[in-house]
């Protein structure tokens, strides 16, 4: 089964206009025929060998990448896929109803100055999508110490990262073995230059911890593999980018935060 986890945005004030990764990383929406040697060539690998791919997706290794590129551009002609939770072998990629209200986390002490902050964020991020979901993120200090991807007290960990800039954050879906069970933020994400704030950015992981995938990804349309639509378009979507191309802008407030409709569809998730 394969395994692709997800990052948040890199962007700027300065990169309105592009599409979320870091420099050198191609707007979200692929050529049509795209071949293997071009999607191959639009990755990068980051400073754990991951390989991030159309923006802010990722893989464990090339293999998958390759599994990805098979499944759903070779087979489609487009990177594009509907706004949906993930969706694998005809079932929803989520939590179970007993883990959904026992999801267990750290926060690194490597964070250093930063775990505060970053400790706050989680507290207001985790507690927008427990006010519309039936689930539960509970911090586990006791684990701070050895917050590391091996850390088995918790399900998954949130800890710092150096990925030269490719991105501020990525996350997991909730079928990824324990070692890719990682919120990862880079030291960007306290610079002050995002167009999301801190919150803001983990409340799109945490949407990606829940089982759902971009909603950019359904402008201007068409169905995927491997996902299962829950609403209409919502531009005003958390799981947004600001501008992913050149059509598919975010009518989002600010943060980003949970959308009427985001909430609409958490609770159809996870009632």
């Amino acid at each position: 089964m394969l395994d692709f986890r997800s990052m948040a945005l890199l962007a700027g004030v300065s990169l309105l206009g592009a599409a979320c990764g870091g420099p050198g990383v191609p707007e979200s929406q692929a050529p049509e025929a795209q071949t293997w040697e071009a999607f191959r060539a639009s990755a990068v690998r980051d400073s754990e060998g991951v390989w991030i791919f159309d923006g802010d997706q990722a893989a464990g290794s090339e293999a998958e990448l390759r599994a990805f590129y098979e499944e759903r551009v070779a087979s489609t002609g487009t990177s594009r896929a509907a706004l949906a939770v993930y969706f694998l072998n005809g079932v929803d990629v989520k939590w179970g109803s007993a883990q959904k209200r026992n999801l267990t986390y750290c926060v690194s002490n490597t964070f250093g100055v930063n775990k505060a902050a970053v400790v706050a964020a989680m507290n207001t991020a985790t507690a927008d999508w427990e006010a519309t979901a039936n689930v539960d993120f509970i911090h586990n200090p006791a684990f701070d110490a050895s917050c590391t991807a091996s850390q088995t007290g918790v399900l998954f960990d949130v800890r710092p990262v150096n990925s030269g800039g490719q991105y501020l954050a990525r996350a997991f879906f909730p079928n990824a073995p324990r070692s890719s069970r990682n919120v990862l933020l880079d030291n960007v994400v306290f610079g002050g230059t995002s167009v999301w704030t801190l919150e803001g950015t983990l409340r799109h992981e945490l949407g990606h911890v829940l089982g759902f995938v971009h909603e950019h990804d359904r402008c201007p349309g068409g169905a995927g593999t491997n996902m299962r639509p829950l609403s209409v378009y919502d531009s005003a979507s958390v799981m947004h980018y600001p501008r992913a191309g050149s059509t598919c802008v975010s009518t989002n407030p600010g943060g980003p935060i949970l959308s009427p409709l985001d909430r609409t569809g958490a609770r159809s998730l996870y009632p």
